[in-house]
């Protein structure tokens, strides 16, 4: 049961090792893009090529795909970016259903573990399976492993390195599941824990008044979706990539400063960020000396 690019690397790693795909769940196709066309999410496209049956239910609750779902006789159920499913759904295979969560649970529950791990400057997280259960993200632990986070890499970079870590830490419970040697323990929730609730504008808002480095973790977390958002002589600008530069100056606090050829800073209380990566309203993605050579800036120095 998945949806995403993330998914399919689970999927495939079960396939690739031999086990039985008796079914894939995936959401249903949506028209997306300028032209409005019927698009297939990236685990259905891959679940075609394979030729495995696919499942796309609207309601997870609907009786005919509980039937469709019951016919399936699978043992176990893995869940990979997917929706929150029904108790009918999560309690229906014999060995249960396990899922593939971004982070070291339970730190970081919540639909985007991977952005607001990035966005509070973290130097580690990790990939965790465990046994789904009514409450979000509160299962029982099955098995972890962890990952560090470099100081300027970006939310796509660690899912795209962690999409591998979690194929193969779901490749070992399911055959460690398989083998009955797998063991589970519950969570234990520290005394302040960290969340990853769903993204939101306000999330994506620069707030200048904030230090650099900070703000430098939050246009990381968020690079490049939904992308880290401000504005530039009245236009929205989204911002990717960013160089913090500690310094002491007396620029007023969200001052943008540029030569008009090779930089594009903004001040912040205790320093300048540079943006190097960047899309304005209406403009395609491009780096800061490809924008300034097309774009005239009405206040350069």
């Amino acid at each position: 049961m998945g949806t995403p690019d993330f998914a399919v690397a689970s999927l495939d790693a079960l396939v690739t090792a031999g086990h039985e795909i008796v079914g894939v769940i995936t959401a249903p196709d949506k028209l997306a893009g300028r032209g409005m066309k019927l698009t297939e999410s990236a685990v259905k496209k891959y679940a075609v090529e394979k030729n495995l049956p696919v499942l796309q239910p609207e309601k997870l609750k609907d009786p005919a795909f509980i039937e469709s779902l019951k016919a399936l006789n699978a043992d176990v159920q893995i869940v990979v970016a997917f929706r929150m499913l029904p108790e009918i759904v999560w309690n229906m295979p014999p060995m249960g259903t396990i899922n593939v969560h971004g982070s070291l649970l339970p730190d970081y529950r919540g639909a985007a573990p991977i952005n607001w791990a990035v966005m509070n400057g973290e130097k580690e997280t990790g990939v965790t399976t465990f046994k789904l259960k009514h409450e979000i993200d509160t299962g029982n632990i099955l098995l972890q492993d962890r990952m560090p986070i470099g100081d300027n890499e970006t939310a796509t970079e660690v899912h795209d390195r962690m999409k591998i870590l979690g194929a193969q830490l779901l490749l070992k419970t399911v055959t460690m599941l398989a083998a009955g040697t797998l063991k589970e323990y519950p969570q234990q929730l520290s005394e302040h824990p960290k969340h990853a609730p769903k993204l939101f504008t306000k999330d994506c808002e620069i707030d200048w008044n904030n230090p650099v480095h900070k703000i430098h973790n939050q246009i990381r977390g968020l690079s490049v979706f939904p992308g880290a958002l401000t504005k530039l002589e009245g236009k929205i600008l989204k911002v990717f990539t960013s160089m913090p530069e500690i310094i002491q100056h007396k620029e007023p606090v969200g001052n943008m400063l540029s030569d008009g050829k090779t930089y594009l800073k903004f001040a912040c209380n205790d320093g300048y960020l540079h943006i190097k990566d960047l899309q304005l309203e209406g403009k395609k993605r491009m780096t800061t000396e490809d924008f300034l050579r097309g774009y005239r800036l009405s206040n350069s120095k």
